[in-house]
């Protein structure tokens, strides 16, 4: 019985011949995300991203499934306990987005520090205006949420501006680019270092409102906030009073408890609040990158029954 892929984004021809060369005695059939071939995906032993609607295919007892591979590295809109329950292994695309977010990551930063976001607006008014309170990040303090591969690519380039950088995770083991690792049950700690302090993390059951008005109140005065995990990792009602009350002076978010972004929300008239759609991960590479993470993921999958990158810790949530 042949062996089934499917793969619900579009491929280039040499991305398939990848997948195909690493996957001998499977076949890699297209689908697509927007309108699944529920009947393809009941024969799928492995499926490449995820759907609305497709968990009735996958997740009933007559399903072949084996392994579903994220085409984002979120997954926190996925049925985890249905997947969990039926044994299937579930893998992120994690890594893919760590050098375009953390280049929008220090887009904010650098229009914090040198106006930059202000003088777009100057511009379109036509006002020469300049601010006189703009600073350097030599001697700054980021502190960073979550050391993975985002975290850990904002800290590196964080130290070619010679800041400090200050990690916090669930385990506050040491890594690499950090000058010191916190428990995330440390925050107080971390969060009171920060003049930047960077929001990473996925969104489980514990970091649910994890920055909350309790958290806002321990960063330091004027210090900047930046969200590019997930919207409801965020109390957003408490965000805008820190932003408010001047107590923390901007924030830069890419993630909203609600996308889009209502046009009515208060966020959208805060002049000290940069504002983009979700779009942090974007890049040209993309596809390219999760191709390779899946291509070590199948090769790894048929010498040994797991893939070995980005494996999710159901207990975890990531």
């Amino acid at each position: 019985m042949t062996k089934s892929i499917v793969c619900l984004q579009p491929l280039t021809p040499s991305q398939q011949a990848k997948i195909r060369e690493a996957a001998p005695g499977y076949t890699l059939e297209l689908g697509s995300a927007k309108e699944p071939d529920l009947q393809q995906l009941a024969s799928a032993e492995i499926v490449i991203g995820w759907a609305k609607g497709v968990g009735e295919a996958l997740l009933d007892g007559e399903s072949q499934l084996r392994w579903v591979q994220s085409w984002s590295a979120g997954i926190d809109k996925m049925p985890l306990q249905c997947l969990q329950e039926r044994g299937v292994l579930l893998t992120t695309a994690s890594g893919v987005h760590a050098e375009p977010i953390a280049a929008v990551i220090f887009g904010f930063i650098l229009s914090f520090t040198r106006n930059l976001h202000k003088a777009v607006l100057n511009q379109s008014k036509r006002e020469w205006h300049s601010y006189g309170n703009e600073t350097e990040l030599s001697g700054k303090t980021a502190v960073i949420f979550g050391t993975g591969a985002i975290g850990g690519e904002t800290a590196r380039i964080a130290k070619a501006f010679r800041m400090k950088t200050v990690g916090v995770s669930r385990t506050g083991k040491p890594a690499a680019e950090f000058n010191e690792v916190f428990q995330i049950s440390q925050w107080q700690d971390a969060v009171s270092q920060g003049d930047f302090v960077i929001n990473t993390l996925p969104l489980t059951d514990d970091t649910h409102h994890l920055f909350n008005a309790a958290v806002f109140s321990a960063f330091k005065e004027g210090s900047y906030y930046i969200n590019i995990g997930r919207g409801g990792t965020t109390h957003t009602g408490d965000l805008i009073e820190a932003l408010q009350s001047g107590h923390i002076r901007g924030a830069g978010l890419d993630v909203f408890e609600t996308e889009p972004l209502p046009q009515d929300h208060p966020l959208w008239g805060m002049e000290q609040v940069i504002i983009t759609p979700h779009s942090a991960g974007n890049t040209d590479r993309y596809t390219d990158r999760i191709v390779d993470i899946i291509t070590e993921n199948l090769k790894s999958y048929i010498a040994t029954g797991s893939p070995s990158l980005n494996k999710v810790d159901y207990s975890q949530q990531y």
